[in-house]
């Protein structure tokens, strides 16, 4: 089995979205841990705000799978359109952040919309950069952004 942490947003009825986001990844997956939602500033855009989540599971496939057969899947299904502008608004995005231990997306460490829930899952984590942890990192953040923290959207 493999171990991936993802990262879950939405900024087009994101309650819904996430919601039936983690329903059809507990369809695939052994959902682990699911972090609070938060909702956050765009990056690069004046769009809404987004919803975001993270997510600790296991699954039999790798990474590359996880991404081909289980997530673009459910970005299909719910309306994920991809437009030349990264930053637009959409109805799910779902991205693996770390599989088996790696950090795939650095990120991580910067942005608010990924730090804070992952600060929930992993707070001794460390930036290779700073040398701080996510816990460290997301107390800071805290301080000069305006996220909210809101319930875990966990599937009943």
């Amino acid at each position: 089995m493999n171990e991936a942490y993802l990262l879950l947003g939405s900024n087009i009825d994101p309650e819904k979205n996430i919601l039936l986001a983690l329903e059809y990844l507990q369809q695939s997956c052994k959902l682990l841990e699911v972090s609070h939602t938060w909702q956050t500033k765009p990056v690069g855009s004046e769009a809404p705000d987004f919803l975001n989540t993270a997510v600790h599971l296991k699954t039999e496939e790798d990474a590359a799978s996880l991404k081909a057969i289980c997530i673009n899947h459910i970005e299909g299904m719910l309306g994920r359109v991809r437009v030349a502008d990264k930053n637009a608004p959409r109805t799910i995005d779902l991205d693996i952040i770390i599989f088996n231990g790696e950090v795939k997306d650095p990120s991580l460490f910067k942005y608010a919309h990924i730090l804070l829930p992952f600060a929930e899952l992993l707070p001794d984590l460390v930036d290779p950069q700073s040398k701080r942890t996510l816990l460290e990192l997301s107390k800071e953040n805290k301080k000069t952004t305006m996220a909210k923290k809101f319930k875990c959207l966990i599937p009943q």
